[in-house]
């Protein structure tokens, strides 16, 4: 059986997973959804200091308190960001990475560097505290502000991900409008590296195409 560790996009917490988490575990899979640090029902973690080196440091602990090993890490949107740095700093603990819909950053790469204007025009209508990107009105109930110091920061690779043994890339074909991740879609389909895949579905892939969504990640292991 496999062990997968889900990793949220911005403003939402690890139920963001819910569909795909109950049909893994239903097939006798280990599945941890993450709520990354000061977001959703970890809200209350939220301060000026909460960047994207915490984001990861939240995966690689936890990967190290459940003794985990040969992970497939799955990150969704942001997510992708959190993923590969964990990945970086845990090459013992993570053997295969999915990227949902997402970013894929390489060293010294941004969030805010890897979208276009609209999503920096979104980022940067920062909320009354000052550190955090407003939810939007599409966005689930239960979605919160999320830290803008973790969508700013660089990341920074500690090490190499020659030890990853499979990627795959999720590429979500029914946006309402133009897509920001049909650059990385274009850009990894022809990599032999890569396996890249495109389901019919919105951003959320999760909740629009889980049974699609659940075949890939079972087939990613």
């Amino acid at each position: 059986m496999a062990t997968y560790v889900l990793v949220p996009g911005m403003c939402h917490g690890g139920w963001s997973f819910d569909p795909v988490t109950e049909r893994l575990r239903a097939q006798g899979h280990r599945v941890i959804p993450v709520t990354l640090s000061g977001v959703a029902e970890r809200s209350h973690l939220l301060t000026g200091g909460v960047n994207l080196d915490t984001h990861i440091r939240d995966v690689t602990a936890l990967l190290e308190a459940e003794g985990v090993e040969d992970a497939v890490l799955v990150g969704h949107s942001y997510g992708g960001m959190v993923i590969t740095g964990a990945a970086g700093r845990a090459p013992g603990r993570a053997g295969a990475l999915v990227y949902l819909d997402a970013v894929v950053p390489s060293d010294g790469d941004s969030c805010w560097s890897l979208v276009r204007d609209e999503e920096r025009r979104w980022y940067a209508d920062v909320d009354e505290t000052g550190y955090a990107v407003r939810t939007l009105p599409f966005f689930d109930p239960r979605a919160t502000p999320h830290p803008i110091a973790s969508v700013l920061q660089p990341l920074r690779l500690t090490g190499d991900l020659s030890h990853v043994r499979r990627r795959d890339y999720v590429y979500a074909a029914r946006w309402d409008g133009e897509s920001p991740s049909t650059v990385f879609h274009d850009r990894l389909r022809p990599d032999p590296a890569w396996t890249v895949h495109s389901l019919a579905g919105g951003h959320n892939l999760m909740r629009d195409t889980p049974d699609e969504l659940v075949r890939i990640l079972l087939d990613a292991a």
